[in-house]
């Protein structure tokens, strides 16, 4: 290894990835290319570190991969105005807000189905009708 460089499993564990998740990373170009040792295994310095920590958080607060890559690009950018990056946090979330939204229309379906299902030993099931016959979205819209 060349001083200040560590291997793959070291920059996992220090990054709480996976060795197979930082070479996904370097292949899609979240992560430049890792240098090598003469026997060919990946190195990753500090910066790289700092770069692959940076990428886990975004993924941790569900920003896209697409996303991110803006992002490590305005990281990276030291010119750039702090109103591209609240402009990209505010789209991400408007979607965290609209998925929010339809998780919540799929509980109430959900919850208005299993109030309706007796559950008891007939095979009488308003659960499975809807799923079979029925419109979910309908249901989902109408609250019934």
């Amino acid at each position: 290894m060349t001083t200040g460089s560590i291997n793959i499993s070291q920059a996992a564990k220090a990054c709480q990835l996976t060795p197979r998740m930082i070479r996904h990373y370097e292949s899609i170009g979240l992560l430049g290319i890792a240098q090598r040792s003469p026997a060919g295994y990946r190195l990753y310095t500090e910066r790289d570190l700092h770069s692959l920590r940076f990428v886990h958080n975004a993924r941790s607060l569900g920003f896209s991969i697409e996303q991110i890559k803006q992002l490590l690009a305005l990281w990276q950018d030291r010119e750039r105005s702090s109103a591209e990056v609240k402009g990209l946090a505010q789209l991400h979330l408007q979607e965290l807000e609209e998925k929010i939204a339809g998780l919540q229309a799929i509980h109430q379906t959900l919850s208005n189905l299993a109030q309706c299902c007796q559950g008891d030993a007939r095979p009488d099931c308003p659960i499975l009708n809807q799923l079979a016959h029925g419109d979910a979205e309908k249901t989902r819209r109408d609250g019934s």
